[in-house]
């Protein structure tokens, strides 16, 4: 009875369809079955139990289509239904902030839960095996969240271009209506224009709320050339921040009970699985702008990835950014320069910051969700003030043998060069930038469309952090990282 019992359970993965043999990530629980002309318009549950603590489900159906064969699924929670796809999709998520379409969001109570199958049709003498998978996110387990990600929009590495820092209908983003009233957004109207302006990537970033994370997934199958990042703006009495790509709402009362301090924020984004950048830091406090400069005392800095240094048309001045992240650097923080449009409107005109400008240029493995992450946390990334579509900066620092790009650190080890590698600034000038300030000597004017310029550096100039921003007219266009250099 063992033997023939094993005999069919190797029969059965034999033939589960593909999607089953390819799961990126072991499920927490697998079930197999057969689908016979006895199932014919009927139902089954397949019954799975769900441990306390689970932030997030994912269930995935694979079964045999020949002979016509079609299974429908949905599934019911320990207390009510939850959604139903039908035979739509193969796979659906569930989590308190977002499900995929056709599934209510929620919270995701212990217990038993059924993933329910319906078989309209079978024919007779038909054969049809079939596996029910279930992941979950479960502390720092992301099995759910890795199971329903789809495959890179680009899975080339490169540059991709982006806005981290917009807002629609879910907080405070307004448009002009068919009849020409201000009402709130849809946040399809500010795809569309992310899409139109040519980015590769977006974070909608609405004020505390998550609301708009089901509608992103939502519009990410129909936006395929678009990369659409969840994103919160954690908006506190003491400053903005945007966090990028959490696995759950993050408390964002800073300073009350809940969440004492930044630091607190920080480990509460940490254990989302997210990132976080201090938003426009320069800006007043106020009742003209109530929290919008980040004034928090004694902020710890090893939990914030990013500053955005340049926030809408705010590249210069006492306004903008870039001082208040140079500060950091020299303070000896590790901080990713970005920028952001906070576009609110996304029929603004270009001199108002539209989205996409400024972009944030990123050099990632793929055009993915987490490469994207991944990048902005590596550092080799530049600003592009203007939202050009097709400019470049790179950066190349040379001390002996050794080499780094920006956000890399690179040990001086006597002479140091660095090599600026410019795209579609020809009447440009290239400052070279050590420790936040501009070496006047080290500057070169941009004579072609494609250009390298190479800089030599004294080891008084070098050491702490260098980099280099391209500007036209007096005005700063395109903002490099840092490298940094370790001097013994």
């Amino acid at each position: 009875m063992r033997v023939r019992t094993l005999i069919l359970l190797l029969f059965l993965l034999a033939v589960a369809s593909p999607a089953a043999a390819e799961l990126a990530v072991p499920a927490d629980f697998q079930v197999m079955g057969v689908v016979t002309r006895a199932d014919h318009q009927h139902y089954r549950d397949v019954p799975f139990d769900v441990p306390a603590g689970v932030e997030r489900i994912t269930v995935i159906l694979s079964y045999d289509k020949a002979n016509k064969t079609v299974i429908d699924m949905g599934v019911r929670d320990p207390m009510a239904f939850r959604g139903w796809s039908g035979g739509t999709r193969d796979r659906f998520t569930i989590s308190p902030s977002d499900a995929s379409p056709g599934y209510l969001a929620g919270a995701i109570p212990a217990g038993r839960w059924r993933v329910v199958l319906g078989v309209p049709n079978a024919r007779a003498g038909s054969r049809s095996t079939y596996t029910v998978s279930v992941f979950f996110d479960r502390g720092k387990k992301r099995k759910a969240t890795a199971a329903i990600a789809g495959p890179p929009l680009n899975d080339a590495p490169g540059w991709y271009r982006g806005d981290l820092h917009m807002h629609d209908a879910n907080s405070d983003g307004s448009c002009l209506s068919q009849s020409g009233k201000r009402v709130p957004c849809p946040l399809f109207r500010t795809v569309e224009a992310a899409a139109r302006a040519g980015l590769d990537f977006v974070a909608v970033t609405d004020h505390n709320t998550v609301a708009h994370f089901g509608a992103l997934r939502e519009l990410q199958p129909w936006f395929d050339r678009l990369l659409l990042i969840p994103g919160v703006e954690v908006t506190t009495f003491g400053g903005h921040a945007n966090i990028f790509a959490p696995s759950h709402v993050v408390d964002f009362r800073v300073g009350g009970k809940q969440v004492p301090t930044v630091a607190a924020l920080e480990r509460k984004v940490a254990e989302a699985g997210a990132i976080m950048s201090i938003n426009h830091p320069a800006l007043p406090s106020g009742e003209l702008c109530m929290g919008c400069g980040w004034t928090w005392p004694a902020t710890d800095y090893a939990g914030i990835t990013a500053i955005e240094a340049v926030n809408g048309t705010m590249a210069e001045g006492p306004l903008a950014g870039i001082g208040f992240w140079y500060a950091r650097l020299n303070e000896g923080h590790r901080l990713t320069g970005i920028g952001g449009s906070d576009n609110h409107d996304p029929d603004m005109s270009p001199g108002k910051a539209p989205i996409g400008r400024p972009t944030t240029v990123v050099h990632a493995e793929s055009l993915s969700t987490s490469a994207i992450i991944d990048g902005i946390r590596g550092g080799n990334v530049f600003i592009d003030v203007d939202g050009s579509r097709d400019r470049l900066l790179e950066l190349q620092a040379v001390s002996g043998t050794a080499s780094a790009a920006m956000g890399q650190t690179l040990p001086l080890s006597g002479s140091l060069e660095l090599k600026v590698h410019v795209v579609g600034m020809s009447g440009g000038n290239i400052q070279v930038i050590a420790n936040g300030s501009p070496l006047g000597a080290l500057r070169a004017p941009v004579t072609m469309a494609d250009q390298w310029s190479s800089f030599a550096l004294d080891r008084a100039m070098a050491c702490g952090w260098i980099s280099a921003t391209v500007l036209a007219g007096g005005h700063p266009k395109l903002i490099g990282n840092p490298i940094y250099i370790r001097c013994a």
